[in-house]
């Protein structure tokens, strides 16, 4: 088996190359490559998996000639240096290592708190000028009075654990923070308009999206107490820079402490040269600890994905433990067979898709598995779809698609049905998978069958008439077409009838024409799998 090969192409840490080169998987450790986009395009197609930084971009011009890449590594947690939807439409992994820089994020915000609420910087600055200027520093205490963090996740609940042990009292925003996950935090739960009323330092943890972009602008600015002290180590864009600085100069606003700009690198901005305001240049991640913790991560996760199929923190895909992928394997092969199935014989737009898991495989990652049944069930229609693109293709067609799970019912420990309607029919079909590990179909239509998936198959439709087997059988026979397994099921004696043929080698357009013209017969389709 040929060894999986990894490109970095940012500067990694050399423990990094180890785990990859303990693992089994070859490096090429190219630092420096990430700066001349030409030469990565040139020789990206050589590669498995892609380990970055923020240095290298991978945009829609060097994936094209990604021919074997399946997985790209961001070591950190921002991945705009990546075209997600490009990769994502090629089939590509997009992971990045959203907690190695969550401690030193959350510390160079208290840090900035600290050095803002006694004014260090500026104090520095004058003192080894030789101007001993005591009595201008009058700084503020931070013990009792009240944090407001936007964004309590990750980095904000340790920056609420942090100010928490400074004795401040600790007041969050955030949609998704559940009350229960508040009172383990031990932070009060308010809304935005309440936060910027009561906080005496606010402090942003929040990616910045359309909702989030300029959360804090002059409007909030208003509804801010007198003196309040804003502290951003998240994303640049999420305050109003000019408005801030508008209620800096007004001395509404006492301070402000900022590691990232809306405009990056910054070498410029409005905040600048105002006398209460700090700036770094986005050191939020900038330690020793955390610059080796995500390397280190990022290529334990790409080595996991490449050697086993274990999927973690990625942007564009479910996420599979190492646990899990074995379990998962069987049944992602079952409902990419099971979509497959449905698709070649599937001639009109669909319109809805009803998937439903039932039994163990209920228990599973079910969005794995349906992306899994999405990439078979179009592939035919479209060509060049897997498991990571299809979910966005269904989505863009308009395919509405619903996901049912429920306890196990009648002959099987775990069931998967598919129910395809389309503009004129809707058809549906059910696998499972044996204790050998082999997908089966066990219901086409509601008619009972116990079949594997063969790479050839024939499926008929008939009605259930004597003398139509023999028939079958010998015009195969005839082509010199050999069967391998022999599957029927029909409604009731007499009544509709369907056949699931595995044969050698393929079936010629000209005997599938043969089939079809067979007395009974209503459909007859070639299948590959």
């Amino acid at each position: 088996m040929t060894k999986p090969k990894v490109l970095i192409s940012d500067a990694l840490s050399p423990a990094a190359v180890q785990i990859f080169k303990d693992r089994g998987i070859e490096v090429d450790f190219q630092p420096a490559l990430g700066k001349d986009k030409d030469k990565l395009a040139a020789i990206i197609g050589n590669y498995d998996g892609l380990a970055i930084r923020s240095a290298t971009k991978v945009t829609a011009k060097i994936l094209e000639n990604a021919k074997n890449l399946k997985v790209i590594g961001r070591a950190g947690i921002g991945v705009d240096n990546v075209e997600i939807p490009a990769a994502t439409a090629k089939g590509i992994i997009v992971m990045n290592t959203p907690f190695g820089n969550s401690i030193t994020t959350a510390e160079h915000a208290i840090t900035m708190m600290l050095a803002l609420a006694r004014e260090i910087p500026q104090a520095d600055s004058s003192t080894q000028a030789g101007k001993w200027e005591k009595n201008r520093f009058m700084g503020v205490e931070i013990t009792g009075k009240v944090l407001g963090v936007i964004g309590c996740g990750n980095i904000g609940s340790i920056v609420a654990d942090r100010a928490q042990g400074l004795k401040m009292k600790v007041i969050a925003f955030d949609p998704f923070l559940s009350p229960e996950r508040a009172r383990d935090l031990g932070v009060d739960k308010v809304e935005l308009d309440d936060l910027f009323r009561r906080a005496d330092f606010i402090t942003l943890h929040t990616p910045l999206t359309e909702k989030t972009a300029h959360i804090i602008g002059a409007a909030a600015l208003a509804k801010c107490k007198k003196g309040v002290r804003i502290i951003n180590c998240a994303r640049g864009g999420l305050v109003d820079e000019a408005a801030l600085r508008a209620a800096l100069d007004s001395k509404h606003v006492a301070g402000a402490a900022f590691d990232v700009f809306s405009e990056e690198p910054a070498t410029t901005n409005v905040l600048f040269g105002h006398p209460n305001v700090i700036c770094t240049p986005h050191l939020g991640a900038a330690t020793a600890e955390a610059q080796e913790n995500v390397a280190l991560q990022v290529a334990e996760q790409m080595a996991d994905y490449l050697l086993s199929g274990a999927i973690s923190n990625a942007v564009n895909f479910p996420s599979i433990s190492a646990e899990e992928a074995p379990k998962l394997k069987p049944f992602v092969a079952l409902a990419e067979k099971l979509g497959s199935f449905a698709g070649q014989l599937t001639e009109t737009g669909i319109v809805k898709l009803q998937i439903t898991y039932q039994g163990d495989v209920a228990q599973m990652k079910i969005k794995a598995l349906t992306s899994a049944m999405l990439s078979g069930l179009l592939r035919p229609m479209l060509g060049d779809i897997n498991v990571v693109s299809a979910p966005v293709i269904a989505k863009e067609r308009g395919m509405v698609v619903e996901e049912t799970t429920r306890e196990a019912e009648g002959d099987y420990e775990s069931l998967i049905t598919l129910t395809v309607a389309t503009e004129r029919q809707t058809r549906s079909v059910s696998g499972t998978v044996y204790a050998d590990g082999r997908p089966r179909l066990v219901d086409i239509k509601g008619f009972r069958v116990d079949a594997e998936f063969g790479p050839s198959m024939i499926y008929v439709t008939n009605e259930d008439k004597p003398g139509f087997i023999g028939r079958f059988a010998s015009l195969l026979g005839d082509a010199s077409i050999n069967i391998a397994t022999f599957h029927l099921g029909r409604n009731k004696p007499g009544g509709d009838a369907i056949a699931l043929v595995e044969v050698d080698g393929v079936v010629p357009p000209e005997v599938l024409a043969k089939v079809v013209a067979l007395p009974h017969v209503k459909q007859a389709k070639a299948l590959k799998f």
